[in-house]
């Protein structure tokens, strides 16, 4: 039993690099990073305005950690394309 699942791993393999959920992670992270920094390095005059919290801090760490559940999402499950797909697909095109 051991064997078919080693040779059905081998006849799929796993794509993330162009998986939306690792666009999105990054996205997210990237941003998540400047508004932290950004609330941060508040100075007292940005922080007039609301009710003297840091909202950009907030919002980037609120960030970051949907950042890191999506880029787990995808290294936990990522999608599997079956081997042969991509001559198939190739020839339909054209």
């Amino acid at each position: 039993m051991a064997d078919t699942d080693k040779q059905a791993a081998k006849e799929k393999r796993a794509i993330r690099a162009f998986d939306i959920r690792t666009i999105i992670g990054a996205l997210l992270g990237i941003y998540g990073v400047i508004l932290v920094l950004m609330g941060i390095f508040a100075s007292d005059s940005d922080l007039k305005g609301g009710d003297g919290s840091s909202t950009n801090l907030f919002t980037g760490i609120v960030l970051l950690v949907v950042s890191a559940f999506f880029l787990t999402w995808v290294r936990l499950r990522p999608l599997l394309v079956p081997e042969g797909d991509d001559d198939a697909a190739d020839a339909h095109i054209e």
